[in-house]
C-alpha cells in the first residue's frame, strides 16, 4: 500500500505535537513523576499506539495492521532494554531524580531523529541493493550473540572516551545547576555535567539504531510502517522509565528473549535474502527457493517469546533476589551520594525503600540471595548508608 503525502503530513504532525505537550505540560516544570503519573500517562500513549495500529489495519489490511504490531511490540521490548543504560548512564553521572524526565525527553528526540535517518537510508539501500537483507541479517545475529555473553561493566560507564575529551575540551563543573546545560562559575560561563549526560545518551541512541532498524526491516519494508512503529515506541518511554524503575532488574531473562527474537529475525532476513538473491557465488545469482516466513508466524513468535521471558523473569526466585538486591544497592549507593538530590523528601524515600528492600531480601532464601554476585560489597555498602543516615539525622 503507498501511503499519500497528506498522510504522512498528518502523522508527522501528531508526533511532532504529542513530543511538545510533552515537553510543555510535563518537563518545564523539574519533578519526580509519581507512580500513578506513570502509569497513566504510559498507558496513554500504548493506548495510542494500539489505536494507531487499528487505523492501519482498518485502511491499510491485515498484512500492514500485522506488520505494524509485530514491528511495534519489537521495537518497544528493545526500548525497554535500551533503560537499562539510561539507567545505569544517569547513575554514573548522578542526575538528579527530578531533572531525568529532561535527559529521557531529550534522548527520546535524538533517538527519533537518529533512527529516521537510519530509516531512510536502510529504504534507499534495500530498494537500491537486494543484498542489504544478507548484511542486515548478519547484524541481527551478531547481536543476538553478544546479548548472551556475560555483562561487561566497563561497557556501562558513561565516563567513556568521548566524555573524557569533552571535559579536557570544553570548561565543564563537576555540579548541576537544576536542569541547565551551562551555568556560571567563577565569573566564567562553563557547560553542566547535564549536557554532557545528554552527549552519552544520545550516543548511545546511535548504537541502538544499528540493531533496532535492521529488526524492523526483518519484518517489514514498508518505510511507513518502520517509521511509525519505530516512534510509536519511543513515545511514553521517559514515563515507562518511571514505571518500571526498580523493575528493570527483575526481568533477568529478558536478554535470552531479545536474543531470541533478533536471532529469529535475522534468520527471517537471511531467508528472504536468499528468494531475493541478485549475488552471482550464491546460486549463480538467482534466487533460492526457500520457506518465507510469515507476518502472523513472526508476531506470534515475538509475543509467545516475550510473554515466557517475562512470566519466568518474575517467578523465578533467583530472579526475585537478584532483584531486591540490586535494588538495595542501587537505592544505598543513591543514599550515599549526598549531591544525588537536594530534596529531602526525595533523600527520605530512597531511605525508605532501601529499608523495605532488606525486609525482602531477609524473607528470602539464604541460597538465592547468597549467589548474587559481590553481595558482600553490597552488604557493606547497605551498612555505610545506614550509617550516613544516622549522621544526618543527626544534625
Amino acid at each position: 500500500m503507498t501511503v499519500s503525502p497528506l498522510i504522512w503530513g498528518v502523522t508527522i504532525v501528531v508526533i511532532l505535537g504529542l513530543l511538545a505537550f510533552d515537553y510543555f505540560f510535563h518537563i518545564r516544570k523539574a519533578h519526580i513523576p509519581t507512580l500513578k503519573e506513570a502509569a497513566v500517562w504510559s498507558s496513554i500513549y500504548v493506548g495510542l499506539a494500539i489505536i494507531f495500529g487499528v487505523l492501519v489495519l482498518v485502511f491499510g489490511g491485515v498484512t500492514m495492521g500485522g506488520e505494524y504490531f509485530a514491528g511495534y511490540i519489537t521495537e518497544k521490548a528493545l526500548s525497554v532494554d535500551n533503560l537499562f543504560v539510561f539507567l545505569i548512564i544517569m547513575a554514573s553521572f548522578r542526575v538528579p531524580r527530578e531533572d531525568q524526565q529532561k535527559v529521557l525527553l531529550f534522548g527520546i528526540v535524538f533517538a527519533l531523529i537518529a533512527r529516521t535517518g537510519f530509516i531512510f537510508l536502510g529504504a534507499a539501500l534495500i530498494n537500491s541493493f537486494s543484498w542489504v537483507f544478507y548484511l542486515f541479517g548478519l547484524i541481527l545475529l551478531i547481536t543476538a550473540g553478544n546479548l548472551l555473553k556475560p555483562e561487561d561493566s566497563e561497557k556501562d560507564e558513561a565516563n567513556n572516551f568521548i566524555i573524557r575529551i569533552a571535559k579536557r575540551v570544553l570548561p565543564t563543573t563537576d555540579h548541576y545547576d537544576g536542569d541547565k546545560l551551562m551555568t556560571v562559575e567563577n565569573g566564567k560561563k562553563v557547560l553542566t555535567p547535564m549536557l554532557l549526560v545528554m552527549v552519552a545518551i544520545g550516543g548511545t541512541d546511535i548504537l541502538f539504531a544499528l540493531d533496532s532498524i535492521p529488526a524492523i526491516f526483518g519484518l517489514t519494508q514498508n518505510t511507513f510502517i518502520v517509521f511509525t512503529a519505530t516512534a510509536f515506541s519511543l513515545m511514553g518511554l521517559r514515563q515507562l522509565y518511571f514505571l518500571i524503575d526498580g523493575l528493570l532488574d527483575r526481568l533477568i531473562y529478558l536478554s535470552y528473549g531479545l536474543a531470541a527474537i533478533l536471532a529469529f529475525i535475522g534468520v527471517k532476513l537471511v531467508l528472504h535474502a536468499l528468494h531475493e538473491n541478485t549475488l552471482p557465488f550464491i546460486n549463480n545469482g538467482e534466487h533460492v527457493e526457500v520457506i518465507e516466513v510469515s507476518t502472523g508466524l513472526s508476531l506470534s513468535v515475538i509475543v509467545g517469546v516475550l510473554v515466557v521471558t517475562v512470566i519466568a523473569s518474575l517467578i523465578s526466585p533467583a530472579g526475585k533476589a537478584q532483584t531486591a538486591v540490586n535494588n538495595a544497592r542501587r537505592h544505598a549507593n543513591a543514599y550515599l551520594d549526598l549531591s544525588y538530590t537536594s530534596d529531602d523528601a526525595e533523600r527520605e524515600r530512597i531511605y525508605r525503600a532501601l529499608c523495605d528492600e532488606e525486609k525482602q531480601i531477609l524473607q528470602m532464601d539464604k541460597k538465592y540471595r547468597d549467589k548474587v554476585k559481590d553481595i558482600e560489597d553490597i552488604r557493606a555498602e547497605v551498612a555505610r548508608a545506614h550509617e550516613e543516615h544516622s549522621r544526618y539525622s543527626s544534625k
